[in-house]
């Protein structure tokens, strides 16, 4: 059994794990996230869309936190000896709509771990597994990719990559560091990388406070939605690239032949660094 397989095998304990939280979408919870990305949101969808990553967070108190502030791993998440973590990407399947004042069950489900030796040391990947409730009904299904890297100096920043293509719609939105602060609040994310500077720049080594990857989704999801008319069925993302906050970012969407709506989050500099698609 090479080193990879023998790490998976030790945390194998934590496939199936599963965590059962309610919260509820209240007046106050859509007011606050509207004023926070106003006016990057759909008009046609109320709630609005994304208000999901809002609910039910990961609630640690401030012994169990660790140095980056989140809670500290085998809490909630798989202790695995990585200090780094960061969404990956994921995948919404919406099966009904969310409505205001209505109580959510989240049900959480550890699905599976993945370690990995690559360039630039061990890699691993945790596949988390949500489904939403409401009123008895199957709202949302959302698989959510974690990856977990050592504490190796960043690579070089990628070159410009954008391939022109006819926009559906286009958003240009301002990363001010106040955006981050509130986004961090509505989601109880205690992450450093979006409100530290000196941490961020010093420990992590990026070169400015960071966007969050589910605030990039975000936005993506609202201008598919805001393009399609309604919520898609299917609305797959990954990330590609850091999005380093103090700079003026684009949101666009287009027309894909083979799946409904691409979308993607262009930096200032022209580096993509999230994609996504929607399913109609």
């Amino acid at each position: 059994m090479n080193d990879d397989a023998t790490m998976k095998a030790q945390f194998a304990s934590w496939i199936g794990r599963r965590t059962e939280r309610q919260d509820i979408i209240d007046q106050r919870l859509v007011e606050e996230y509207k004023a926070t990305l106003f006016p990057y949101l759909a008009d046609q969808t109320t709630p609005p869309g994304g208000i999901f990553w809002c609910l039910s967070p990961d609630t640690a108190t401030s012994d169990k936190l660790g140095g980056d502030g989140h809670p500290k791993t085998g809490l909630f998440m798989p202790d695995l000896p990585f200090p780094r973590r960061m969404w990956a990407g994921g995948e919404l399947v919406f099966h009904d709509e969310f409505l205001l004042d209505q109580r959510v069950d989240k049900t959480t489900t550890i699905e599976d771990i993945v370690v990995k030796s690559g360039k630039s040391g061990q890699l691993s990947f945790v596949t988390v597994r949500h489904q939403y409730h409401g009123n008895g009904k199957l709202l949302l299904e959302e698989r959510q990719d974690i990856v977990y890297r050592e504490p190796t100096p960043l690579t070089v920043a990628p070159k410009p990559d954008i391939e022109a293509r006819p926009l559906l719609d286009v958003w240009a939105v301002e990363a001010t560091s106040t955006l981050l602060f509130r986004y961090s609040a509505l989601t109880f994310n205690g992450h450093r990388i979006h409100y530290d500077h000196p941490y961020v720049t010093a420990v992590e080594g990026y070169a400015g406070l960071v966007v969050h990857g589910p605030l990039q989704a975000t936005l993506m999801l609202n201008l598919v939605s805001q393009c399609l008319g309604r919520t898609p069925l299917r609305f797959s993302y990954r990330g590609q690239s850091p999005l380093i906050a103090g700079q003026t970012f684009r949101v666009e969407a287009f027309a894909s032949p083979e799946r409904g709506i691409d979308a993607r989050v262009v930096s200032a500099h022209g580096i993509t660094t999230m994609t996504a698609y929607a399913e109609l």
